[in-house]
């Protein structure tokens, strides 16, 4: 089983949504972190099976994790409003898990090569990236 986490920050809204789309995998342990308890309470509605809230949690659960996902901003320090500390984007960027980046324009980052696509298309490309990622756990 490929463990799978998720980190999101603000209102939860892109985390969720991914959550949602790989809820009903049985070969993913998917765990959620939010930097606030919004975020967390909303990836956890979404199908988490377990979550927690915070820098802690993001530094602890990334060394477990085989895949960490999430909007780009987890690897910025001081994005998404402040919320991903330089300890949060340090441990997801150190992490030995395939990182699913999901590349929204909003953390002040462009990333050079990603086409104009919605972002229910960017989540569904996340769910495919990570169903498919072929991390044997």
């Amino acid at each position: 089983m490929k463990k799978v986490l998720v980190i999101d920050g603000q209102g939860g809204r892109i985390g969720a949504a991914l959550i949602a789309k790989l809820a009903d995998n049985p070969d993913l342990e998917i765990t959620c972190v939010g930097a606030n308890s919004a975020a967390t309470s909303a990836m956890m509605k979404a199908g988490a099976a377990r979550g927690a809230t915070g820098e802690n949690p993001v530094c602890v659960l990334s060394r477990e994790a085989d895949i960490i996902a999430g909007p780009v901003g987890i690897v910025l320090a001081d994005s998404m409003l402040g919320e991903i500390t330089e300890k949060m984007a340090s441990a997801v960027s150190s992490s030995k898990a395939i990182r699913v980046l999901i590349p929204v324009a909003r953390c002040r980052t462009l990333v050079a090569g990603c086409r104009d696509a919605s972002l229910s298309s960017l989540i569904d490309d996340a769910a495919a990236k990570i169903a498919d990622s072929g991390v044997d756990a």
